[in-house]
């Protein structure tokens, strides 16, 4: 088990506010799986960042791909390992 930050930078702020709650639906879901550690919007509105706990990157990419902001383009998607300490 390891820990994956995306990054989902804003592209589209209007669409956002249509995709968004498809977005929250989707993370509450994986946060009861356990597998979301952490979640939450940038203070500057600029997007947000999700810290998935995954066995692998592959199996974090495809958390975070389908992800509904990252599938209607709404934010750019950007993934890395995060080292817990």
């Amino acid at each position: 088990m390891a820990y994956y930050a995306a990054l989902l930078h804003m592209l589209d702020p209007e669409k956002n506010k249509e995709v968004r709650p498809l977005h929250i639906e989707y993370l509450e879901k994986l946060e009861e799986e356990g597998k979301v550690y952490a979640r939450g919007p940038f203070g500057d509105n600029s997007g947000g960042l999700v810290v998935y706990v995954a066995d692998s990157y592959e199996e974090a990419q495809t958390l975070a791909q389908n992800d509904p902001v990252v599938i209607h383009k709404v934010r750019r998607l950007e993934l890395k390992e995060w080292k817990k300490n």
